[in-house]
Formats: C-alpha cells, sequence, structure tokens
C-alpha cells in the first residue's frame, strides 16, 4: 500500500500576517468563509484588507456592499491610510439614492426587490467584472428579505455553488444577532472565523477571534487576540512550542555577584524561569537588575517590562545601588518598556516578547511584575494559561526569564500572594524582612530549583550604593521566614549599616 503524504488547497494571503499564521497561509482559494463577529468587532477591517492584499499581488476585488454606503467604506479605509481605487465597489444600499447619479459606483435598491432578485444582481456584477477575490458585506440584510429560514438557506447554497465556478475566494461578513440554531450560513459555509469583542469595566475594550472551523485546513486552534490599530487589525497568534525542540544548554548565567552565585548553585540556568518573590521594597527588582547589568556587561540582549513603576523610576532607583544603564538605553541590548495593563491585551504582550526573542536575540526576559500582568488577565485562571504558555515558549529559545512578584502585607502571617504562579517557575528566590537589634533587616533564601543543587540557608542580604551584597548564613536565628526571628545563639554576624 503507497504512503498517504495528506496536502491542503492552495491559500490566499489576507494581509493580516498574524491570522495567516493562524491559518497556515491564509484562506482556502475558490471558497466561501463567513467572517461572524459583533458589531464593531472589526469585519469590515478584515474584508477590505483581503481585497487589498488580491490587489498588491494583482488579483482584482469585488466588494458587494449591503450595509454601508460607499463613502462610508472610503472613511474607513481612509482612517488606515488606505486607498481603494483599483478595488470595485457594488452599492446594493436603498441610502444610497443621492450618490446615483454623481457616483462611478453602481446603485441598487434591495429594499424594493426580492432576495432572488438581489442575488441575481449579486451574480450579474461578479459575471461583469470577473473578479478573483470578493468580499460581501453583509448578509443580515439578506436574512431580513428572505423572510424564511428555507429560503434564506436556498439562496445562500445556490449562491455557493455559483460563486465555485466562478474560481474566486469570498468573504461573507455576518453580524452574530442571529437566535439561537440560525446558523445556516455557518454550516454551508466552507469556514467560519469568529471575531468577538468584549467590553471591560476599565481599560480598552479586548477582541479576541478563532477559527469555529475550516475544512480540510489545519490551523492554530483556539483563541488568538487582536486589536485595530491605524494601518488595519494586528493579530497575535496564541504562542505554541510544538514544533520547538528544547535544547540541551545548561550553560550557567552570573549575577555578577559571587555570593548570590553561590547561593543559586552557580547561577541561573539558560532556558529557566525565576519567580522573585516577597514583600514591596524587599529588593525583587534589584537582584532583577544586578542580573540584567551582568548580562549587558557580556553583550547579551535583555528586555525589562514594567507594569508598576515608570522608566524613570527604575533608572533613578537603579543608579542609586550603583546600578547604571545609561551606556545601554540608546543600543538595542536593553529593551525598557513601561506597560500599562489597562491598554494592554496578553497577547499582544506575548507577541511583543517573541518579536524580541526571535528577531532580536534577547536572552534575558524580566516581567516586573506579575501583580501588574494579573491586571490584564480577565481572571487566575486565564493568568496561569498565559504564564505557562510563555515560559514553555521562552525555555525552549533559552532565555532566562526573571518573574517578580510581590506579596501582600510586610510580616509574618499577614503576607500572602494573590495567585500561586511557584510551581510553574523553576526556581524560586524568596526574600523577607525580619527585625533584629531593632532594625528591620532584609533575608534571602532560594527555596526551590529544579535543575541541579542550591545552598538551603537563609542569608542576610543589604542593598546599598554597591549594589548588592549577601552575606552569612543566619544560623543564631529561628523563625527568619516569619519576620519575627528569635535569636538562638550567642553572638550573630550582621552586616554593619552603610551610610547612604
Amino acid at each position: 500500500m503507497a504512503d498517504f503524504h495528506p496536502t491542503e488547497s492552495p491559500k490566499q494571503a489576507t494581509g493580516i500576517t498574524g491570522l495567516d499564521t493562524v491559518l497556515r497561509g491564509g484562506l482556502p482559494t475558490h471558497r466561501l468563509c463567513v467572517i461572524e463577529g459583533d458589531p464593531g468587532a472589526g469585519k469590515t477591517t478584515l474584508a477590505l484588507q483581503f481585497l487589498l492584499e488580491g490587489l498588491r499581488v494583482g488579483q482584482r476585488g469585488l466588494y458587494i456592499t449591503l450595509s454601508e454606503t460607499a463613502d462610508e467604506l472610503g472613511d474607513i479605509a481612509a482612517s488606515h491610510g488606505w486607498s481603494l481605487n483599483g478595488i470595485d465597489l457594488v452599492e446594493l444600499s436603498s441610502l444610497s439614492e443621492i450618490l446615483a447619479d454623481e457616483s462611478d459606483y453602481t446603485v441598487y435598491h434591495p429594499s424594493d426587490v426580492e432576495l432572488g432578485e438581489t442575488v441575481k444582481r449579486i451574480r450579474s456584477e461578479i459575471e461583469r467584472i470577473k473578479p478573483e477575490r470578493v468580499a460581501l458585506d453583509s448578509v443580515s440584510e439578506l436574512k431580513i428579505l428572505s423572510q424564511t429560514h428555507a429560503r434564506y438557506r436556498r439562496e445562500i447554497l445556490g449562491l455557493k455553488q455559483y460563486l465555485a465556478g466562478k474560481e474566486c475566494t469570498v468573504v461573507v461578513l455576518d453580524d452574530r444577532t442571529t437566535r439561537e440554531g440560525e446558523q445556516q450560513l455557518q454550516s454551508i459555509a466552507h469556514g467560519v472565523i469568529r471575531m468577538e469583542r468584549q467590553g471591560r469595566e476599565y481599560g480598552d475594550t479586548r477582541r479576541r477571534l478563532h477559527i469555529v472551523k475550516m475544512r480540510g485546513v489545519r490551523f492554530h486552534d483556539g483563541f488568538h487576540d487582536f486589536c485595530i490599530t491605524t494601518g488595519g487589525i494586528e493579530v497575535y497568534p496564541r504562542l505554541a512550542t510544538k514544533d520547538t525542540s528544547k535544547s540541551d544548554d545548561f550553560e550557567r548565567v552570573a549575577s555578577g555577584n559571587q555570593e548570590l552565585d553561590a547561593l543559586l548553585g552557580g547561577g541561573l540556568d539558560r532556558g529557566s524561569s525565576s519567580l522573585l518573590l516577597g514583600p514591596a521594597g524587599s529588593g525583587k527588582t534589584t537582584l532583577s537588575s544586578q542580573y540584567m547589568l551582568s548580562a549587558l556587561k557580556r553583550g547579551e540582549a535583555v528586555a525589562c517590562f514594567l507594569f508598576e513603576e515608570s522608566r524613570n523610576t527604575f533608572l533613578t532607583r537603579a543608579a542609586g545601588f550603583g546600578m547604571d544603564f545609561s551606556p545601554y538605553l540608546d543600543t538595542d541590548l536593553l529593551r525598557l518598556v513601561q506597560v500599562d495593563p489597562a491598554e494592554l491585551a496578553p497577547g499582544e504582550f506575548a507577541h511583543r516578547i517573541r518579536h524580541l526573542v526571535e528577531r532580536k536575540g534577547t536572552r534575558i526576559v524580566v516581567i516586573d511584575s506579575l501583580n501588574g500582568y494579573m491586571n490584564a488577565m480577565p481572571n487566575e485562571r486565564f493568568l496561569l494559561i498565559h504564564m505557562h504558555e510563555l515560559l514553555a515558549f521562552l525555555g525552549a529559545h533559552n532565555v532566562v526569564t526573571l518573574l517578580v512578584m510581590a506579596q501582600h502585607g510586610m510580616l509574618g502571617s499577614s503576607m500572602h500572594q494573590a495567585v500561586d504562579v511557584s510551581f510553574l517557575a523553576d526556581t524560586v528566590i524568596l526574600l523577607r524582612f525580619f527585625e533584629a537589634m531593632g532594625e528591620v533587616r532584609q533575608a534571602i533564601s532560594v527555596v526551590k530549583k529544579r535543575r541541579g543543587g542550591h545552598e538551603r540557608t537563609i542569608r542576610e542580604m543589604q542593598l546599598g550604593n554597591q549594589g548588592v551584597r549577601i552575606g552569612d548564613a543566619l544560623r543564631e536565628f529561628e523563625g527568619v521566614l516569619t519576620g519575627v526571628p528569635r535569636f538562638r545563639g550567642e553572638g550573630a554576624r550582621l552586616f554593619v549599616r552603610e551610610e547612604r
């Protein structure tokens, strides 16, 4: 028996890079696909980009509109800096009477005719223009004219069969205003792409899409965030690591601080993720800065995403601890990005990181902090899914990832964290305040490291104008991690406070 090698039909690029990635190349050639979505989701913008991409590669495009006027379409195009010259527009809107005598566009009045006559006129325009790409906007008006479900289905099926013989790729726009179970178009169409627009109590509206079906085509399943910007739709495919094999490179990454590296058993591993956990002000960002500066000095590209503080605050604080990032700000080595979680979709954030890793060669990624990142998530369950996918992707590309997470509370049993992500990280570094000799001091310990050994001691840590200092193990104390230790020895070797 001969080996069977599945093949896919040729595809037509949509002009939206991320969507073409999700579709593994584009829409099936000479097939009818439905773009359905809520009002304002971006269906018309997608259809225009599809036709403009055809125009770019020398294919003739036809836009048939039953719901919008030619002027409205022109305004949409102009808002993105596009010109519709070269695309044939056929307007079947009864609102276009005033354009009949002064426009070059063909004008019909579907409100005066039955559904069959309207479909017949659509066919005649396709016969006359002979397009290779067609956008029909939208079938909601055809549903109104059809009056019955059976007639609507019969006419749509006939239109599909007619278009199949015309060697054109068709996208049909449909508002998600149908009643439950009224899915004639979806069942007839070769493929269905659903676009969703979700309002939030605070922040920008979120948009996402997914492929409901695409017959005979392999595609990336699941929801994919997208946004509408000046220039069109940008789709951010969900991260996937199925085709990426993890390297066996176990190179250690040094921090530039010998005591800190010793505490971590020689340093952090390439492709690993580390969680820096502790109350506010305990030194999490400063420790991350130590690794960032060491990598920059080695000539490695670093990306730091700031959710909680501004760039100026970060740079000023780092300079106060003897860490000068200014020589790297004007180079491609350091990307210091201030993020507003109210405006950034999780998929867009992952896309930015992917771009920096794959296109810019970024070797260290810092997310400061997960508390801010969590505000961009719909709920805790989605946060864990996104984090798992993101860390798997970064690990497969041998990127060292540092995750900063602030705990609520300062001392003792009052400390807690909004969500437990410690199981996702390869290494967990715990920072604590503790009281000793009338002063509030800081302690550091490594409580988890999946790869290799590490010290189990709890050491004092001090932040000063010389950066991070790691002291001796606090063997004379018990209960340091609770914030209220008990002294069990005759003397303790603690740091003498620096004058700052």
